[in-house]
């Protein structure tokens, strides 16, 4: 049942980010194709494109630090026994935990200071932080996945979905 459950969490922060991306794209082809067709630009569309696409950022790290999809250098890790991969493997899991962790306290700031600040868009006026506290919770949700990450690879590493196998199936 924890299982289970786990994967479901995981499985809706990567179709949360899926979406983002979707949105991001629509919102690029919409303002193009106003744009070019009858020369007419969306009120602050390039800060809110801007925007959206720092929270596709930030979801896209929740996506991929779980399943590994990111980028890696494998010269060591390709060269060792498999013992010594998993430690490999738990040791850089640990780092991007602290890395993202302190990354997730910094922006959480940046939240605060634009709600603080009242930062607002140049054509509507649009408060700023509803886009930064959505990019936080993406953030949020890669520690938590990250989190996930380094206790199954510690304690149940047959519960970990390795890209990498299922290539060779």
């Amino acid at each position: 049942m924890k299982r289970a459950w786990m994967d479901r969490f995981i499985d809706t922060i990567e179709w949360i980010a899926a979406g983002f991306v979707g949105l991001v794209a629509l919102d690029i082809f919409v303002s193009v194709l106003l744009r070019n067709t009858l020369n007419y630009s969306i009120p602050d569309s390039f800060d809110i494109g801007r925007m959206l696409l720092g929270i596709l950022i930030f979801w896209g790290i929740a996506a991929t630090s779980y399943r590994g999809t990111h980028i890696t250098v494998d010269l060591v890790w390709g060269n060792v026994e498999p013992r010594y991969q998993r430690w490999i493997d738990v040791f850089a899991t640990l780092v991007l935990l602290f890395v993202v962790t302190v990354q997730t306290w910094t922006l959480f700031d940046k939240v605060r200071g634009t709600y603080n600040d009242n930062v607002q868009t140049f054509d509507m006026h649009m408060p700023t932080w509803p886009f930064f506290a959505i990019a936080w919770i993406g953030d949020v949700s890669a520690v938590l996945l990250i989190a996930i990450r380094t206790y199954r690879l510690i304690f149940h590493p047959e519960e970990m979905h390795d890209p990498k196998l299922k290539a060779t199936e």
